[in-house]
Protein backbone atom coordinates (compact mmCIF):
# COMPACT_ATOMS: atom_id res chain seq x y z
CA UNK A 1 0.00 0.00 0.00
CA UNK A 2 1.67 3.38 -1.47
CA UNK A 3 1.75 5.55 2.12
CA UNK A 4 -1.21 9.01 2.53
CA UNK A 5 0.29 11.67 0.49
CA UNK A 6 -1.38 15.25 1.46
CA UNK A 7 -1.99 17.12 -1.90
CA UNK A 8 -0.34 20.68 -2.72
CA UNK A 9 -2.68 23.53 -2.84
CA UNK A 10 -2.15 23.45 -6.33
CA UNK A 11 -2.43 19.73 -6.93
CA UNK A 12 -5.77 20.12 -4.91
CA UNK A 13 -6.62 22.98 -7.50
CA UNK A 14 -5.94 20.75 -9.97
CA UNK A 15 -7.99 18.07 -9.19
CA UNK A 16 -11.44 20.55 -8.75
CA UNK A 17 -10.55 22.23 -12.38
CA UNK A 18 -10.11 18.70 -13.92
CA UNK A 19 -13.43 17.41 -12.35
CA UNK A 20 -15.16 20.95 -14.04
CA UNK A 21 -13.57 20.02 -17.31
CA UNK A 22 -14.85 16.91 -17.41
CA UNK A 23 -18.02 17.69 -16.48
CA UNK A 24 -18.13 20.22 -18.81
CA UNK A 25 -18.59 23.66 -17.12
CA UNK A 26 -16.33 25.14 -19.51
CA UNK A 27 -15.45 24.96 -23.67
CA UNK A 28 -13.70 26.68 -25.56
CA UNK A 29 -11.01 28.84 -23.86
CA UNK A 30 -10.22 28.15 -19.94
CA UNK A 31 -10.68 31.23 -17.30
CA UNK A 32 -8.24 33.36 -16.50
CA UNK A 33 -5.68 33.03 -13.82
CA UNK A 34 -7.17 35.89 -12.29
CA UNK A 35 -10.61 34.90 -12.05
CA UNK A 36 -10.11 30.97 -11.04
CA UNK A 37 -7.85 32.71 -8.05
CA UNK A 38 -10.52 35.07 -7.16
CA UNK A 39 -12.95 32.67 -7.91
CA UNK A 40 -11.30 29.75 -5.62
CA UNK A 41 -9.57 32.24 -2.55
CA UNK A 42 -6.07 31.02 -3.83
CA UNK A 43 -3.17 32.87 -4.85
CA UNK A 44 -2.28 33.69 -8.77
CA UNK A 45 0.95 31.28 -7.83
CA UNK A 46 -1.24 28.26 -7.08
CA UNK A 47 -3.15 28.58 -9.87
CA UNK A 48 -0.64 28.79 -12.76
CA UNK A 49 0.76 25.79 -10.90
CA UNK A 50 -2.13 23.96 -11.30
CA UNK A 51 -2.92 25.21 -14.57
CA UNK A 52 0.00 24.19 -16.10
CA UNK A 53 -0.42 20.46 -14.17
CA UNK A 54 -3.60 20.23 -16.76
CA UNK A 55 -1.48 21.48 -20.02
CA UNK A 56 1.35 18.15 -19.11
CA UNK A 57 -1.71 16.19 -18.95
CA UNK A 58 -3.17 17.27 -22.07
CA UNK A 59 -6.71 18.90 -20.68
CA UNK A 60 -5.33 22.43 -21.45
CA UNK A 61 -2.94 23.49 -24.76
CA UNK A 62 -1.26 26.96 -24.63
CA UNK A 63 -1.62 29.40 -27.45
CA UNK A 64 1.17 31.79 -26.19
CA UNK A 65 1.14 34.97 -24.22
CA UNK A 66 -2.13 36.74 -23.89
CA UNK A 67 -4.20 34.50 -26.13
CA UNK A 68 -5.73 31.98 -23.24
CA UNK A 69 -5.66 28.00 -23.10
CA UNK A 70 -7.83 26.07 -25.36
CA UNK A 71 -9.59 23.59 -23.52
CA UNK A 72 -8.73 20.56 -25.62
CA UNK A 73 -12.02 18.47 -26.02
CA UNK A 74 -12.51 15.20 -24.23
CA UNK A 75 -13.46 12.22 -26.51
CA UNK A 76 -16.33 10.71 -25.21
CA UNK A 77 -15.77 7.32 -26.60
CA UNK A 78 -12.78 5.54 -28.05
CA UNK A 79 -12.73 2.63 -30.35
CA UNK A 80 -13.80 -0.31 -27.83
CA UNK A 81 -11.58 -3.36 -27.81
CA UNK A 82 -8.30 -1.16 -29.36
CA UNK A 83 -5.45 -4.02 -28.59
CA UNK A 84 -2.45 -2.24 -26.70
CA UNK A 85 0.73 -3.98 -26.09
CA UNK A 86 2.96 -2.97 -23.30
CA UNK A 87 6.98 -3.73 -23.54
CA UNK A 88 8.31 -3.73 -20.38
CA UNK A 89 12.12 -3.55 -20.08
CA UNK A 90 12.25 -6.69 -17.82
CA UNK A 91 10.08 -9.31 -16.81
CA UNK A 92 7.39 -7.76 -14.24
CA UNK A 93 8.24 -10.32 -11.23
CA UNK A 94 12.04 -8.59 -11.77
CA UNK A 95 11.25 -5.31 -11.52
CA UNK A 96 7.91 -4.88 -9.49
CA UNK A 97 6.93 -1.73 -11.22
CA UNK A 98 3.16 -1.49 -9.86
CA UNK A 99 2.64 1.40 -12.44
CA UNK A 100 2.77 -0.74 -15.36
CA UNK A 101 -0.24 -2.67 -13.92
CA UNK A 102 -1.99 0.56 -12.94
CA UNK A 103 -1.62 1.54 -17.08
CA UNK A 104 -2.99 -2.05 -18.13
CA UNK A 105 -5.70 -1.41 -15.77
CA UNK A 106 -6.87 2.30 -16.51
CA UNK A 107 -6.52 1.18 -20.51
CA UNK A 108 -9.01 -1.66 -19.73
CA UNK A 109 -11.44 0.52 -17.65
CA UNK A 110 -11.57 2.98 -21.04
CA UNK A 111 -12.73 0.10 -22.81
CA UNK A 112 -9.51 -0.82 -24.87
CA UNK A 113 -7.60 -4.16 -24.30
CA UNK A 114 -4.07 -3.65 -22.89
CA UNK A 115 -1.91 -6.75 -22.33
CA UNK A 116 2.06 -7.39 -21.57
CA UNK A 117 3.92 -8.31 -24.34
CA UNK A 118 5.40 -12.12 -24.19
CA UNK A 119 8.84 -10.90 -23.80
CA UNK A 120 10.89 -8.11 -22.21
CA UNK A 121 13.82 -5.54 -23.63
CA UNK A 122 15.88 -7.34 -21.02
CA UNK A 123 15.37 -10.92 -22.42
CA UNK A 124 15.85 -9.32 -26.02
CA UNK A 125 19.00 -7.74 -25.06
CA UNK A 126 17.24 -4.89 -26.22
CA UNK A 127 17.89 -5.98 -29.61
CA UNK A 128 16.05 -4.23 -32.80
CA UNK A 129 16.02 -8.07 -34.45
CA UNK A 130 14.63 -9.39 -31.96
CA UNK A 131 11.53 -6.76 -31.30
CA UNK A 132 10.90 -6.75 -34.70
CA UNK A 133 10.15 -10.21 -34.13
CA UNK A 134 8.52 -10.10 -31.11
CA UNK A 135 6.44 -7.16 -32.64
CA UNK A 136 5.28 -8.53 -35.69
CA UNK A 137 4.23 -11.71 -33.24
CA UNK A 138 2.15 -10.00 -31.74
CA UNK A 139 -1.61 -8.74 -32.55
CA UNK A 140 -1.36 -5.14 -30.93
CA UNK A 141 -3.14 -1.89 -32.73
CA UNK A 142 -0.55 0.13 -30.59
CA UNK A 143 2.13 -0.10 -28.07
CA UNK A 144 3.58 1.42 -24.91
CA UNK A 145 7.17 0.97 -24.95
CA UNK A 146 9.08 1.10 -21.19
CA UNK A 147 12.38 2.54 -21.07
CA UNK A 148 13.67 1.99 -24.80
CA UNK A 149 17.01 2.65 -26.29
CA UNK A 150 17.11 5.38 -28.82
CA UNK A 151 17.52 2.76 -31.45
CA UNK A 152 14.14 0.77 -30.32
CA UNK A 153 12.76 3.86 -30.31
CA UNK A 154 13.09 5.21 -33.40
CA UNK A 155 12.30 2.16 -35.11
CA UNK A 156 8.95 2.27 -33.37
CA UNK A 157 8.20 5.77 -34.61
CA UNK A 158 9.03 4.85 -37.53
CA UNK A 159 6.47 1.95 -37.77
CA UNK A 160 2.26 3.06 -39.09
CA UNK A 161 1.15 1.28 -35.60
CA UNK A 162 1.15 4.26 -33.07
CA UNK A 163 4.06 3.79 -30.23
CA UNK A 164 3.84 5.48 -26.91
CA UNK A 165 8.15 5.75 -24.66
CA UNK A 166 7.61 5.34 -21.09
CA UNK A 167 10.84 6.62 -20.32
CA UNK A 168 14.32 6.23 -22.60
CA UNK A 169 15.94 7.81 -25.29
CA UNK A 170 12.83 9.61 -26.37
CA UNK A 171 13.81 13.28 -26.16
CA UNK A 172 15.35 13.45 -29.65
CA UNK A 173 12.74 11.00 -31.47
CA UNK A 174 9.53 11.74 -33.04
CA UNK A 175 7.07 9.79 -30.49
CA UNK A 176 5.01 10.60 -27.62
CA UNK A 177 6.34 10.04 -24.47
CA UNK A 178 6.26 10.58 -20.91
CA UNK A 179 8.41 9.97 -17.69
CA UNK A 180 9.84 12.06 -14.65
CA UNK A 181 12.88 14.98 -15.49
CA UNK A 182 15.01 14.17 -12.70
CA UNK A 183 17.93 16.46 -13.65
CA UNK A 184 17.36 19.13 -11.30
CA UNK A 185 17.14 16.80 -8.66
CA UNK A 186 20.04 14.78 -9.73
CA UNK A 187 22.23 17.77 -9.54
CA UNK A 188 20.82 18.90 -5.70
CA UNK A 189 21.43 15.68 -4.47
CA UNK A 190 24.76 15.91 -5.77
CA UNK A 191 25.42 19.11 -4.23
CA UNK A 192 24.27 17.65 -0.79
CA UNK A 193 26.63 14.70 -0.92
CA UNK A 194 29.87 17.70 -1.45
CA UNK A 195 28.13 19.64 1.29
CA UNK A 196 29.26 16.38 3.14
CA UNK A 197 32.13 15.82 1.85
CA UNK A 198 32.15 13.31 -0.53
CA UNK A 199 34.19 13.63 -3.47
CA UNK A 200 34.35 9.66 -4.52
CA UNK A 201 30.78 9.59 -5.73
CA UNK A 202 29.60 6.76 -7.85
CA UNK A 203 26.35 6.86 -10.05
CA UNK A 204 24.96 2.90 -11.22
CA UNK A 205 22.76 3.21 -13.62
CA UNK A 206 21.91 0.62 -16.53
CA UNK A 207 23.63 0.18 -19.43
CA UNK A 208 21.12 1.98 -21.94
CA UNK A 209 21.52 4.60 -19.97
CA UNK A 210 25.09 5.27 -20.61
CA UNK A 211 25.87 4.27 -23.85
CA UNK A 212 26.57 4.80 -27.01
CA UNK A 213 26.64 8.05 -24.63
CA UNK A 214 25.07 8.82 -21.14
CA UNK A 215 21.16 9.94 -20.99
CA UNK A 216 20.83 13.71 -19.83
CA UNK A 217 20.41 12.16 -16.04
CA UNK A 218 23.48 11.26 -16.06
CA UNK A 219 24.81 14.17 -18.17
CA UNK A 220 23.47 16.19 -15.61
CA UNK A 221 25.51 13.94 -13.11
CA UNK A 222 28.60 14.14 -14.47
CA UNK A 223 28.51 17.87 -14.69
CA UNK A 224 27.20 18.59 -11.40
CA UNK A 225 30.57 16.98 -10.35
CA UNK A 226 32.56 18.63 -12.66
CA UNK A 227 31.22 22.12 -11.19
CA UNK A 228 32.77 21.53 -7.75
CA UNK A 229 36.23 19.97 -9.52
CA UNK A 230 35.59 16.97 -9.40
CA UNK A 231 36.87 15.52 -13.19
CA UNK A 232 34.66 12.91 -13.62
CA UNK A 233 35.54 9.78 -15.55
CA UNK A 234 34.42 5.64 -15.65
CA UNK A 235 34.93 5.51 -11.80
CA UNK A 236 31.72 7.67 -11.09
CA UNK A 237 29.86 6.19 -14.13
CA UNK A 238 30.87 2.78 -14.19
CA UNK A 239 29.97 0.06 -16.87
CA UNK A 240 28.26 -2.99 -15.70
CA UNK A 241 26.01 -5.45 -17.59
CA UNK A 242 22.36 -5.43 -16.44
CA UNK A 243 22.27 -8.95 -14.81
CA UNK A 244 23.12 -9.67 -10.93
CA UNK A 245 26.59 -10.94 -11.41
CA UNK A 246 26.81 -7.82 -13.10
CA UNK A 247 25.78 -5.54 -10.55
CA UNK A 248 27.80 -7.14 -7.61
CA UNK A 249 30.79 -7.81 -9.75
CA UNK A 250 30.38 -3.88 -10.52
CA UNK A 251 30.30 -3.27 -7.20
CA UNK A 252 33.33 -5.38 -5.57
CA UNK A 253 35.31 -3.86 -8.19
CA UNK A 254 34.90 -0.44 -7.71
CA UNK A 255 34.95 -1.18 -3.35
CA UNK A 256 38.94 -3.28 -3.91
CA UNK A 257 40.90 -0.42 -4.17
CA UNK A 258 39.46 3.51 -3.72
CA UNK A 259 35.83 2.73 -2.06
CA UNK A 260 33.12 5.19 -3.06
CA UNK A 261 31.74 7.34 -0.13
CA UNK A 262 28.44 7.82 -1.80
CA UNK A 263 26.25 5.40 -3.99
CA UNK A 264 23.27 6.67 -6.38
CA UNK A 265 21.43 3.48 -7.07
CA UNK A 266 19.59 3.88 -10.46
CA UNK A 267 16.50 1.46 -9.10
CA UNK A 268 14.48 0.64 -6.53
CA UNK A 269 15.45 -3.27 -6.68
CA UNK A 270 18.28 -2.67 -7.07
CA UNK A 271 18.42 -0.44 -3.42
CA UNK A 272 18.19 -3.84 -1.14
CA UNK A 273 20.72 -5.30 -3.35
CA UNK A 274 23.27 -2.69 -2.20
CA UNK A 275 22.08 -3.07 1.26
CA UNK A 276 23.12 -6.35 1.28
CA UNK A 277 26.25 -6.19 -0.36
CA UNK A 278 27.19 -3.38 2.46
CA UNK A 279 26.32 -5.87 5.39
CA UNK A 280 27.85 -8.56 4.19
CA UNK A 281 31.70 -6.22 3.70
CA UNK A 282 30.41 -4.68 7.53
CA UNK A 283 30.06 -1.46 5.86
CA UNK A 284 27.43 0.31 7.56
CA UNK A 285 24.56 3.31 5.77
CA UNK A 286 25.34 6.20 6.09
CA UNK A 287 28.19 5.73 8.48
CA UNK A 288 30.47 4.09 6.06
CA UNK A 289 29.07 5.01 3.37
CA UNK A 290 25.80 7.45 2.11
CA UNK A 291 23.51 5.58 -0.45
CA UNK A 292 20.96 7.42 -2.24
CA UNK A 293 18.06 5.85 -4.74
CA UNK A 294 17.21 7.56 -7.91
CA UNK A 295 13.40 6.12 -7.38
CA UNK A 296 10.30 5.87 -5.01
CA UNK A 297 9.11 2.75 -3.36
CA UNK A 298 6.55 2.16 -0.66
CA UNK A 299 8.52 0.50 1.70
CA UNK A 300 10.71 3.57 2.04
CA UNK A 301 7.86 4.77 4.49
CA UNK A 302 8.32 1.99 6.42
CA UNK A 303 12.22 2.54 6.82
CA UNK A 304 14.28 4.08 9.60
CA UNK A 305 16.38 6.16 9.07
CA UNK A 306 14.61 7.40 5.96
CA UNK A 307 15.93 6.49 2.37
CA UNK A 308 17.59 9.34 0.58
CA UNK A 309 15.55 8.71 -2.88
CA UNK A 310 14.61 11.07 -5.51
CA UNK A 311 10.43 11.29 -5.89
CA UNK A 312 8.24 11.57 -8.76
CA UNK A 313 4.72 11.25 -9.20
CA UNK A 314 2.96 8.20 -11.37
CA UNK A 315 -0.47 9.22 -11.92
CA UNK A 316 0.46 12.33 -14.29
CA UNK A 317 2.33 9.41 -16.03
CA UNK A 318 -0.48 7.01 -16.12
CA UNK A 319 -3.41 9.36 -17.32
CA UNK A 320 -1.08 11.02 -20.13
CA UNK A 321 -0.99 7.12 -21.62
CA UNK A 322 -4.28 7.01 -21.17
CA UNK A 323 -4.94 10.47 -22.64
CA UNK A 324 -2.66 9.38 -25.27
CA UNK A 325 -4.59 5.90 -26.22
CA UNK A 326 -7.71 7.62 -25.93
CA UNK A 327 -6.57 10.10 -28.58
CA UNK A 328 -5.01 7.48 -30.93
CA UNK A 329 -8.24 5.21 -30.69
CA UNK A 330 -10.33 7.66 -32.47
CA UNK A 331 -7.74 7.97 -35.03
CA UNK A 332 -6.10 11.60 -33.71
CA UNK A 333 -1.74 11.87 -33.89
CA UNK A 334 -0.82 12.78 -30.73
CA UNK A 335 2.92 12.93 -30.60
CA UNK A 336 3.75 14.72 -27.62
CA UNK A 337 5.92 14.30 -25.16
CA UNK A 338 5.64 15.46 -21.48
CA UNK A 339 7.83 15.85 -18.63
CA UNK A 340 6.88 15.37 -14.44
CA UNK A 341 8.64 16.89 -11.74
CA UNK A 342 10.96 15.09 -9.53
CA UNK A 343 12.46 16.08 -6.25
CA UNK A 344 15.45 15.15 -4.30
CA UNK A 345 14.39 13.94 -1.06
CA UNK A 346 17.15 14.23 2.17
CA UNK A 347 16.97 10.85 3.91
CA UNK A 348 18.95 9.47 6.74
CA UNK A 349 21.03 6.81 4.48
CA UNK A 350 23.01 9.66 3.31
CA UNK A 351 25.24 11.03 6.34
CA UNK A 352 28.74 12.85 6.34
CA UNK A 353 31.88 11.29 5.10
CA UNK A 354 34.20 10.09 8.10
CA UNK A 355 37.42 11.31 9.26
CA UNK A 356 40.57 9.91 7.14
CA UNK A 357 38.83 8.71 4.25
Amino acid sequence: MEPLRILTASEQAAAYLRGRLAAGVWSGLMPGGDKLAAELGIGRNTIETALQQLEDEGFLENQGRRRGRRIVPMEAEVRRGMRVAILPYEPIAMSGDNYLIEIQHQLNEVGLTAFLAAKSFLEMGMDVGKVEELVAGTKADAWVVQSGSGEVLEWFAAREEPAFALFGRRRSVAIAGTGPDKQEAISLAVRSLVSLGHRRIVLMTRTERRLPEPGAFERAFLSELTSHGISPGPYHLPHWESTVEGFHNCLDSLFAVSPPTAVIIDETQFFPAAQQFFSKRGLRVPEDVSLICNDRAPDYFWCNPSVAHIRWETQPVVRRIVKWAANISIGKTDRRQTFTKANFIEGGTMGPVKRGV
